[in-house]
């Protein structure tokens, strides 16, 4: 029987995506031993090829289409006979969800964004009431011979080739925090304690964790245990999560993807919703490194929410940017940003340098402290739901990228984002308590965005936002830079009285100069902020601060930066 141009489309098109598949779990599997090595700059290289593999595969796919078809790559009606193709294909596909993204991307590529409907692509699941088949993807511990046990038979069994540092430290560490913590003084029976503990152990940056949850008394509660490298040939357990809310910043849609071994991501993505309940499905998946399901989930859950909503489309508050218009939902917890035609003087950056600069924050470190990201090209909303002052703005500011098609709008790009509070709106009514806490945030922020070598540029308070658990985050990207390619200086003393007078600077400034001291004027109008930020990162305003860091950078020092409190790390002080 000779096989049909659509069939052989669809085997071409699933053939690629567990081509994709297999290279990014062979990626994957290189973690464990950059960290038994700690090669952190081989994890972060890992990571970064890790993230191109889906782009090259879609591109060497679209290309083989363009052959299989013959030239009739842009039928719609052999598309939908390759989709009916594709849905038997995948039938009992373990991962047919993630598949189905990838069929999206290789029509989206051939389309160029366009005739996105549920007949040509999957817009909704072709199996939406069904899960792949149960998993074995965690391993259970009972209590057995106590708590001092159970812990070393799952060190034992999540061991490194390196051996620990103090075992035995660390598991006293561990029992204070479980007895303090989950025991909480209660008589526990011990044939309700169950411990699960996900197979894959997931790697970021300088650290794996073990991830799982705990069952005592019918309570489940969710667990997170840091193992970091004395890259003096040990390793240490550094603490014990295990809040729900902390664990939620350790999965934080402001860091980055995990290398976990995830077969079955869906198994991987159910888990750690039971852990994380309030985590959206997307963000779960883009944690594991899954991006592009990500957005096909962001989607789904968008459009749900349109169809259970009634509400409009409004400019986002806030001090309007000069190179974004950013509008929301108030609904919905998600900005959408669209890069403006022309910007407000004195921007002078491109269009093409924004959306360059926002690719390097999905590729880069984002140590907590930078937003991530959604890119969408065509996406269409319903014209009715926009708010007429958000139309205006539209229309005067990007009318390029708008598209009017009978009752839609489609914008040509943009990017979405999570909402937050905006730093500066978030201090007009912050208690004294809350101003000392939030400054001490941006200032971290600030810190550990140096330590990943990463310079904001404009560091006004409104580039910041305050997330649901009081984090400081940054989300402006259209001056970031490398710190290594600035310049720090002190300003010059002037030599005359004439120069002291000036009203502009009287020497002479290059593009990545940058005057530590000027920092002070972020906080005009606020003395509030200013004085607290003064007692607690006043080292900011120096520019030997910049230097050293600029200096630990080049020589190739991977600073720590903790997804957790310092002070809820263990001390080592017994070994």
């Amino acid at each position: 029987m000779v096989m049909s141009t659509s069939l052989r489309l669809a085997q071409s098109i699933l053939n690629g995506y567990d081509s994709v598949l297999l290279d990014f779990q062979n990626i994957t599997l290189s973690s464990k031993v950059r960290f038994e090595n700690a090669d952190w700059h081989g994890m972060h290289k890992a990571s970064r090829v890790r993230l191109e593999i889906y782009k090259q595969k879609v591109e060497q796919i679209t290309e083989l289409i363009h052959i299989l078809a013959d030239g009739n790559e842009q039928d719609l009606e052999l598309w939908q006979q390759t989709k009916n193709h594709f849905i038997e294909l995948i039938a009992e596909h373990r991962n047919f969800e993630v598949a189905e993204t990838f069929f999206n991307s290789i029509f989206c590529q051939i389309f160029d964004h366009k005739h996105i409907n549920d007949h040509n692509a999957f817009v909704l699941s072709s199996q939406l009431d069904e899960l792949p088949k149960e998993l074995t993807i965690y391993t259970s511990y009972r209590l057995g011979h106590g708590l001092t046990d159970l812990l070393n038979r799952i060190l034992d069994d999540y061991a490194f080739k390196i051996p620990y540092e103090d075992r035995a430290r660390d598991v006293r560490n561990i029992l204070e925090v479980v007895k303090q913590k989950i025991m909480r003084g209660r008589h526990i029976d011990p044939a309700t304690v169950k411990v699960d503990v996900l197979d894959p152990v997931f790697y970021r940056n300088k650290a794996a964790y073990l991830v799982g949850r705990i069952y005592v008394d019918e309570e489940c509660v969710p667990f997170v245990l840091p193992i970091l490298n004395n890259e003096n040939g040990s390793v240490y357990i550094d603490t014990l999560i295990c809040n729900t809310d902390d664990v939620s910043i350790i999965f934080s849609f402001t860091r980055s993807f995990f290398m976990a071994d995830a077969h079955v991501p869906s198994q991987i993505v159910a888990f750690l919703k039971m852990l994380m309940p309030h985590k959206e499905l997307a963000e779960l998946y883009s944690c594991i490194g899954f991006k592009k399901h990500s957005k096909t989930m962001f989607y789904r859950s968008f459009v749900n929410h349109l169809n259970c909503s009634d509400d409009k489309f409004v400019v986002a508050p806030g001090i309007k940017g000069m190179v974004m218009s950013v509008f929301t939902l108030p609904s919905y917890g998600i900005v959408f940003k669209v890069i403006k035609d022309k910007f407000t003087p004195p921007k002078d950056v491109t269009q093409k340098v924004v959306r360059e600069k926002y690719r390097l924050v999905t590729r880069h470190d984002r140590v907590g402290r930078m937003a991530d990201t959604q890119e969408f090209s065509s996406f269409s909303f319903d014209r009715a739901r926009f708010s007429e002052e958000l139309l205006t703005e539209l229309e005067t500011v990007a009318p390029s990228k708008l598209v009017y098609d009978g009752d839609k709008i489609i914008i040509k790009h943009l990017y979405t984002e999570r909402r937050m509070q905006p730093l500066n709106l978030y201090l007009l009514d912050a208690s004294e308590e809350q101003i000392w806490a939030v400054m001490d945030e941006y200032g971290n922020a600030i810190k550990q965005l140096a330590a990943a070598n990463i310079f904001p540029g404009d560091m006004l308070l409104k580039n910041f936002g305050v997330t649901r658990h009081g984090r400081v985050v940054f989300y402006d990207y259209d001056e970031i830079c490398f710190i290594t390619d600035c310049n720090f200086r002190r300003i010059p003393k002037p030599r005359t009285e004439e120069q002291e007078m000036a009203s502009t600077p009287w020497y002479t400034v290059a593009d990545n100069d940058i005057f530590p001291e000027e920092f002070r004027l972020f906080f005009s109008g606020n003395p509030k902020a200013k004085e607290a930020f003064d007692a607690q990162h006043s080292d900011l305003y120096d520019v030997s601060y910049w230097q050293q860091m600029q200096e630990s950078i080049r020589a190739g020092r991977v600073m720590d930066v903790f997804p957790y409190r310092r002070r809820k790390r263990f001390s080592r002080s017994d070994s």
